[in-house]
């Protein structure tokens, strides 16, 4: 069966409008939009969020960090809650897609159910989740995971963004005192969905309408130094350099060419390299660069791992240039309620969309939910792949299909 929902109730307009109207909030002269966490653009935001959720059914609150909920109330007090929705922070000079559609499409959908249905048995919320990107302070889901009890006070006291601010500090001028700290943490939650744009090309290539994410990926990344020695770049022969930059060199080539070998769908990146003197006619004594690794197994990551980093050690001890490798990131792969990607499935092929299984290559919230509750992640196409960026566009047509299809799902769970 495929619910037929009144389309025309939208709370401000269709999902681009809303779209539009949120992205004028923290807008940059490039037309992308900056709201790093409370900021004060993030907090203009989550209020004029809370404002338009205030005009509709639904019940709103803040928890003690700054996570939203319109709540719609579930006709059976004894159910647990759906829980909709992504986040509302962005990278600098980010897009007006990415965590936002999440959020309006939630909102719309749900919306929707309760105009044509009334009031489901459990409840939904659609939660329009406070960090998620990492853009301002050392530090990703603070949101999601204070919801599920991964963090607290504890784990940013220390904490401050580029400009010296403290977290702690930042939090009270947004109006989230951490003396009025308790943990947010939810255990009535039942199910969380969410929708996102895809991020990447891999859907608008195969020209396809959705995507059903399996797995999102683990992530772990490093930094790596090399210490060799600077000398006279004409002086200095060649057999007796310790040429840190020719190591690096040698380093990168040998991890991108294992990435392909190891497993298609492996990704492994340097994206920032310092080179230090670094000036023309001096042999580079010192290397830093980032190396961030991807898959959906963690043993393939390992394994990985354990072959570059034997050779980068092999490699320096050879030339007796001096390796440090540091980790500071290791995230685990999630694997998304196989029950709820096969209830996706059915509604795709019920209403007739294009759709195929796929991998997230990017962090999500679902990933720190599906952790400790049921969880499904969905994608709608972005345009040549562009995330990240203010050429970040999903047409309105694509946006549709994804809130139909969410709303779908919605009423299965809570109706």
């Amino acid at each position: 069966m495929v619910v037929q929902v009144n389309k025309q109730f939208l709370g401000r307009g269709d999902a681009g409008e809303m779209i539009e109207w949120l992205a004028s909030i923290g807008k940059t002269e490039n037309g992308g939009v900056t709201r790093l966490l409370y900021s004060p653009s993030w907090l203009e935001a989550q209020l004029a969020v809370k404002a338009k959720m205030d005009q509709t059914i639904l019940q709103t609150y803040f928890d003690r960090v700054g996570n939203l909920f319109g709540r719609l109330p579930g006709t059976d007090s004894n159910s647990k809650t759906i829980l909709t929705g992504s986040h509302i922070d962005t990278v600098v000079d980010g897009g007006k897609y990415d965590g936002a559609y999440g959020i309006i499409a939630s909102f719309i959908a749900t919306l929707r159910l309760y105009h044509t249905y009334g009031y489901p048995k459990k409840s939904i919320e659609v939660v329009s989740l406070c960090e998620e990107e990492g853009s301002r302070f050392p530090l990703t889901f603070w949101g999601s995971r204070n919801i599920n009890g991964a963090y607290n006070l504890d784990r940013v006291k220390e904490v401050t963004d580029a400009e010296g601010i403290p977290f702690l500090e930042a939090m009270k001028q947004a109006g989230f005192d951490p003396k009025s700290y308790t943990p947010p943490i939810r255990s009535d939650l039942d199910r969380f969905v969410e929708i996102h744009i895809e991020q990447g090309m891999i859907l608008e290539r195969n020209q396809n309408q959705v995507g059903i994410v399996t797995h999102i990926v683990g992530q772990r990344r490093y930094t790596i130094q090399i210490k060799g020695e600077s000398n006279h770049a004409g002086t200095t022969p060649m057999v007796f350099r310790k040429d840190a930059l020719h190591t690096a060199s040698h380093f990168i080539s040998f991890l991108t060419e294992k990435a392909y070998q190891v497993d298609r769908s492996l990704v492994a990146t340097v994206g920032r390299l310092h080179v230090k003197p670094n000036v023309p006619n001096v042999v580079a004594g010192e290397v830093e660069f980032s190396l961030d690794i991807r898959h959906h197994q963690d043993d393939v990551i390992e394994s990985y791992c354990n072959e570059i980093f034997f050779e980068f050690k092999r490699y320096s001890e050879c030339l007796n240039i001096e390796l440090v490798i540091s980790q500071w990131m290791d995230v685990k792969p999630v694997k998304m309620d196989e029950e709820m990607c096969e209830q996706a499935r059915e509604i795709a092929e019920l209403k007739n969309l294009r759709y195929q299984e796929i991998i997230s290559g990017a962090g999500h919230d679902a990933q720190v939910f599906g952790t400790t509750c049921p969880t499904s992640l969905l994608f709608v196409p972005s345009q040549n792949g562009i995330s990240h960026s203010p050429k970040e566009f999903t047409s309105s047509e694509d946006l549709e299909i994804g809130i139909d299809l969410l709303t779908e799902i919605l009423y299965k769970l809570a109706y």
